[in-house]
């Protein structure tokens, strides 16, 4: 790891022996061998789709979960709008709640709604 510590911004974060790119199916590969190496000591990652992307998408909903502000992921995963990134947002239920939770009235009584009978019987009629 020696040699990273010289690199530049612009060098690839997952180069070949020979310092270019690597590419997406070698990346792949080697995720995918990893993967498997990690179910043997972890048994519940068995039958769990594990892939670049998936770690990605994982990472950056840890990211947003521990507050970090969207712009700066979108800058991380390398989205040209901000806009991409929010599909993180919507993506996470526990993160929606946080937010309302912030923006209710304080003499409102916290938790989920819950519907009447007469509004549920309404929206099945529809």
């Amino acid at each position: 790891m020696a040699g990273r510590a010289r690199s530049q911004p612009t060098d690839p974060v997952f180069p070949t022996s020979r310092g270019r790119q690597l590419s997406r199916d070698a990346l792949e590969r080697r995720v995918t061998k990893h993967a498997r190496a990690a179910t043997q000591a972890c048994p519940t990652l068995t039958g769990k789709k594990i892939s670049p992307h998936v770690l990605r998408h994982s990472t950056a909903m840890r990211l947003l979960n521990a507050g970090v502000d969207t712009t700066v992921i979108a800058l991380w995963l390398g989205h040209e709008s901000v806009a991409t990134t929010q599909i993180y947002v919507h993506a996470d239920l526990a993160l929606k709640e946080r937010a309302l939770a912030r923006t209710a009235p304080i003499e409102a009584t916290p938790g989920r709604y819950q519907p009447t009978d007469t509004i549920m019987a309404f929206l099945d009629n529809l």
